[in-house]
């Protein structure tokens, strides 16, 4: 089939209109996005935690030595300038003046406008675009303008595109190179789903792109593509979005793919997983510290934060009708709960989840002792790698968020740099796309083979 796939302004040039997705943390790097870019598309590399190399090209370990949270915030913005601007380098050098390099962050993610200073600062003609999204990212059109970058922010819906566009983009149109639509139910990482939208009834993309393009064409915005990003995975499976010159000019964002590369940075363990998934295997849970939806692999490291959901309980602090005492924890503190909830409680803690912590929704959850210890150790440990975090009550701009950390949740941080770097696969978090299960059944990975991006690349090409 030809699917007549013409070249796109991207970034300051013409490219294929096929994008890399910048999966943090260090899911995508610099070596990942040069190669991309190398083939004539977009590569994008992640600024979230991004990595910094010894002499021997060994992954340099991060350690904080701030006693404050606030020092090893600082820290961290360090840290995340210097792997950012390491990674710029790579990409620039591998893409051999191909292509375009994009470096993508998180709008919640901690100091992210400091990040995106120091970075775009010192890395002149290395980096072409910043790609944006989870949060509404106000202010990312006038550091891009300042810098004279592209912006391509994702969203999720044309709402939200018309409420960046009136409160900012307008005011730096000529810089937006792209506006990213990111489908919130395929989509792998964390989504973007609203409160009127039920995360388990996904909807048509087609509509919603068309809704999206009729937002950007009432501002005349005519010839900016839309990149469409999850649930990607052939191009033959798109003619009809290709065809329909209501939603033209459109590119199209791969992220799970390109993760089984041979150039792909994450771990032989990680990739040996991906070759194993099936569908139902993806799962959209709400466990993330940011609030936001998430998309990962089912596995002992989620069911673990079901489990913990699972065993909790509503209190009250003070006697009401119908409520009993009951008394937890090594200050012998009394609420007040149901009597079937004290029955749960008791038969919880003679399984050994004998640890009772408090959240922030007037409730208590039941874990191991073990566990407990764990996860005030993670909360003690925070650096501020996102702007407010449910987990440990960090905010950036108040120093806490005012809520009780919730022990529900998990350090973020630290568990997705053990997957990249340790690659351990069920006890750490494993972000995929809804359709990471055709691995298995897309002939490009027969025998448990792993193509170049380059291969990948010809293969989408080819419509397959």
């Amino acid at each position: 089939m030809d699917l007549n796939l013409k070249n796109l302004f991207f970034s300051g040039k013409m490219t294929l209109p096929l994008v890399e997705g910048g999966k943090g943390i260090g899911a995508s790097d610099g070596t990942s996005a040069g190669v991309w870019a190398r083939a004539g598309g977009v590569g994008t590399f992640s600024g979230v935690s991004p990595a910094t190399y010894d002499e021997n090209g060994e992954v340099n370990e991060i350690i904080y030595k701030g006693k404050t949270r606030k020092e090893r915030h600082q820290e961290y913005i360090d840290f995340s300038i210097e792997g950012s601007l390491e990674q710029a380098r790579i990409a620039h050098e591998t893409a051999a003046n191909n292509g375009r390099i994009h470096m993508n962050v998180l709008w919640e993610m901690g100091g992210v406008e400091a990040i995106l200073h120091g970075v775009l600062s010192r890395s002149r003609g290395l980096i072409h675009g910043i790609t944006c999204g989870a949060g509404m990212p106000y202010k990312l059109s006038e550091i891009a303008a300042k810098y004279k970058v592209y912006y391509h922010p994702i969203v999720s819906s044309s709402r939200a595109f018309h409420a960046l566009w009136r409160r900012s983009f307008s005011k730096a149109r000529e810089w937006l190179g792209s506006v990213v639509y990111e489908d919130p139910w395929r989509a792998g990482g964390h989504n973007g789903l609203s409160r009127q939208e039920d995360p388990t009834r996904p909807e048509d993309p087609e509509p919603r792109l068309l809704r999206l393009r009729q937002a950007m064409r009432e501002v005349g915005l005519w010839n900016i593509p839309i990149v469409i990003a999850g649930g990607v995975w052939c191009l033959n499976e798109w003619v009809h979005i290709l065809e329909n010159k209501d939603i033209a000019p459109v590119a199209f964002q791969f992220g799970t793919r390109p993760l089984l590369t041979q150039e792909s940075p994450i771990p032989q363990e990680w990739k040996n997983k991906l070759l194993t998934l099936k569908p139902g295997d993806v799962w959209l849970n709400k466990f993330s510290p940011t609030g936001f939806y998430s998309s990962a692999v089912r596995n002992d490291f989620l069911e673990e934060l079901q489990g913990r959901s699972d065993r909790q309980i509503s209190i009250s602090r003070q006697q009401e009708s119908g409520l009993e005492a009951f008394t937890f924890g090594a200050r012998n503190r009394t609420v007040y709960v149901t009597p079937e909830d004290a029955r749960k409680a008791h038969e919880w803690i003679k399984a050994g989840y004998t640890e009772a912590m408090l959240t922030p929704g007037k409730t208590i959850i039941f874990v191991e002792s073990e566990r407990k210890e764990n996860i005030l150790t993670d909360q003690r440990a925070c650096m501020g790698c996102l702007s407010g975090c449910m987990f440990s009550n960090w905010s950036q701009e108040h120093g806490s968020t005012g809520y009780l950390p919730d022990p529900r949740s998990f350090c973020i941080q630290k568990t997705l740099l053990h997957a990249v770097r340790q690659g351990d696969m069920e006890n750490q978090l494993m972000f995929a796309g809804s359709n990471v299960f055709r691995f298995q059944q897309d002939p490009l990975y027969a025998n448990r083979y792993i193509p170049t991006v380059e291969e990948l690349i010809k293969h989408i090409l080819a419509g397959n």
